[in-house]
């Protein structure tokens, strides 16, 4: 608890008659309320979460930010690994059986239930391949973490074996975890195309690793061996340039992952470029696909991002005034383009996003974008510019409360006011869970006047996923003896497992997977299992520099807090007669303001010198961890029964 901070984090405090500071060496502890409540009064969520459920019923989709702080900015971070002491308390799952010589091993390590965090182990031979490293970001179920990652326990282990690591593209939900987990798997060659090596690297140099991580840059064409074993690479389209698809030869057909995938078409026919990648599969033996299952719930095709490029085109073009354009700085592909229609029709572009500034400049480093260097302006210069003459990109369309556009929206912007004149272009669609943040920009950026686009009227968005129709042509071209859907929620997976069954895949021929499930190809590609035991699957989470399993008691503790506050009693007492020496003193965080309930906190007091002298009726015997307890349950009770709250109540008693 920090009292030094500026008046306004300073917590309440009610000593009456100036009552003395708590000294240095009294005892405490944190005491938990009791299931003692009003019948027909609803449980506190954090005693509804059994201690042995993962605190992961489902991620929200990734890109979204929930923090509710700014974010750190790890600038040279050295990453610190700790070993959680909670696992002993654990269920332990069973051992993991040795692998036979004719099987294919198949782990799904996360990403499988939720959006987010991919990454998937394949082994057979003595060897082991991993596609994707990435993380996923905090959400209500994890209140206080950075960033959320794939467990990697399966593979430490095994770190021996591991050929290398690769990566399908450049988005965070592939490859954000590589930080924080390269050096626990050995620090494996990464395998990837070259835009996607240059994000890694530029991320890289925010964190001082004592081993560089290597990176071989491969073709989306190419066929590299990795050991005994044969790994192709094919192009696909999502919406960061150098996406690829990984094809994985076993001895007994090809293990294929698409990586996030969906299809360039035009009225639901795929482009002939599509037609000749996916030509690729025409006379080979797949295996087992694994396949991108995000969007497969939504019937039909997809918008083509073609059909958003001229809807920017049109908006860039005629535009009356100033336009701010905010997106995903992963949308790398739809900033391209925003530059060059810029350019074209003779607009500057401020971009205002340390993120969206830093893939903008590596995609021009390694050419993927050409611009002249008078094109981009900085921000604190555009004021000397036509206001029909720029284009501001921003971040924030989740209505991320630190982001380009929220500074923008409540007007604590430094340098950007908008006007009734200026056009604001939401270039995403709204992640579940950020509705009413978003609703609030909407609103924030309204009041100013400025007139707002957003998917719901105009093409100027389109998913990176496509839909069902896409995954059903992409099935066709593939053709797999086994699926495996991943990357989504357990439904997304379900539909796709359903749509693959209609596609002519057997049904003893799909596993849907949960994370840490361990899935065997056996008997030299006959059949597929899933085995009744798992590969460690609890959380592990970023908080600043550090990497831990998550405590599922420290997220209990911090949930509480932030739901129902917390409440100190301080009493002192006579060690001689266990009398008390004065009136206690009571502090509360986050639970009801002291000034204003007096007659609560009084009565408070008489229960807090009622539990304590009773239970130092004989000082020289007391138990005073016995006497906390006993001060904690009837002070929780108390307030319980009058206020229908439950803080967390922490007792002190000071033997003076």
């Amino acid at each position: 608890m920090d009292t030094n901070g500026p008046n306004n984090d300073k917590p309440e405090t009610n000593p009456p008659n100036g009552g003395a500071s708590t000294p240095s060496h009294a005892r405490s502890s944190i005491y938990r309320p009791r299931a003692t409540r009003p019948t027909g009064f609803p449980a506190h969520p954090a005693h509804r979460t059994p201690a042995h459920r993962p605190l992961n019923p489902g991620r929200r989709s990734f890109g979204a930010s929930h923090q509710a702080r700014p974010p750190r900015r790890p600038g040279r971070t050295k990453v610190e690994h700790h070993q959680s002491s909670e696992p002993r308390g654990r269920p332990q799952s069973a051992p993991i059986p040795s692998q036979a010589e004719d099987t294919v091993r198949i782990i799904p390590l996360s990403g499988v239930e939720e959006i987010g965090r991919n990454m998937t182990a394949i082994e057979f031979g003595g060897d082991i391949f991993v596609v994707d490293c990435g993380f996923a970001f905090s959400e209500v179920e994890t209140p206080g973490i950075d960033y959320i990652l794939p467990n990697t326990g399966y593979l430490e282990t095994r770190k021996d074996k591991i050929r290398g690591l690769l990566i399908t593209h450049g988005h965070l939900d592939h490859i954000g975890g590589i930080p924080y987990i390269i050096d626990r798997i050995g620090n494996p060659m990464i395998y990837t195309r070259k835009l996607t090596g240059m994000m890694i690297k530029k991320r890289q140099e925010e964190f001082s690793q004592t081993i560089p991580v290597q990176i071989r840059e491969v073709e989306k064409d190419e066929v590299i061996k990795l050991g005994r074993t044969t790994i192709r690479f094919f192009g696909v389209t999502h919406t960061v340039p150098d996406s690829m698809g990984i094809i994985i030869e076993t001895p007994w057909g090809d293990a294929v992952f698409t990586g996030d995938i969906k299809l360039n078409h035009l009225d639901g026919e795929p482009s002939d470029e599509e037609k000749k990648g996916f030509g690729i599969f025409k006379n080979r033996k797949v295996l087992a696909l694994l396949m991108d299952s995000t969007n497969v719930w939504q019937p039909g095709f997809s918008i083509p991002e073609s059909t958003v490029y001229k809807t920017l085109d049109n908006i860039i073009k005629n535009g009356k005034g100033r336009l701010v354009v905010a997106m995903f700085a992963s949308h790398l592909e739809r900033l391209i383009r925003v530059v060059h229609f810029a350019e074209e029709y003779g607009k500057k572009i401020v971009i205002d996003g340390r993120s969206m500034r830093t893939n903008i400049e590596i995609a021009r480093e390694i050419g993927l974008i050409k611009y002249r260097d008078d094109t981009v302006v900085a921000v604190e210069n555009m004021m000397q510019y036509p206001q029909d003459k720029l284009i501001i990109l921003a971040t924030g369309t989740q209505g991320d409360e630190f982001a380009s556009l929220a500074r923008i929206g409540n007007k604590t912007h430094k340098y950007i006011r908008l006007q009734p004149t200026d056009t604001v272009v939401l270039s995403s669609s709204v992640i579940p869970g950020n509705e009413r943040a978003v609703q609030k920009l909407k609103d924030n950026l309204s009041r100013q006047g400025a007139h707002i686009i957003t998917y719901h009227a105009s093409d100027v968005h389109a998913s990176g996923h496509g839909n069902r129709e896409e995954a059903a042509w992409i099935h066709k071209q593939i053709k797999p003896k086994f699926f495996i859907p991943i990357h989504g929620y357990h439904y997304m997976l379900r539909v796709h497992a359903d749509l693959a069954e209609e596609l002519g895949v057997p049904e003893q021929n799909i596993v849907v997977p949960d994370n840490g499930s361990i899935i065997e190809i056996q008997g030299g590609g006959e059949k597929i299992i899933k085995l009744p035991m798992k590969a460690p699957s609890e959380l592990r989470v970023v908080e600043g520099n550090t990497v831990s399993e998550i405590s599922e008691v420290l997220m209990r503790d911090r949930k509480a807090l932030g739901q129902e506050g917390f409440c100190v009693v301080v009493a002192t007492i006579d060690r001689r007669t266990g009398k008390l020496h004065k009136s206690p003193d009571i502090i509360s965080r986050g639970f009801v303001y002291l000034r204003d309930n007096k007659d609560l906190m009084d009565q408070t007091r008489l229960i807090i010198r009622k539990s304590v002298e009773g239970s130092m009726r004989n000082p020289r015997a007391a138990d005073l961890d016995a006497a906390r307890e006993d001060l904690a349950e009837s002070v929780s009770r108390f307030l319980l029964s009058r206020t229908m709250k439950r803080p967390i109540v922490i007792p002190v008693i000071v033997s003076i």
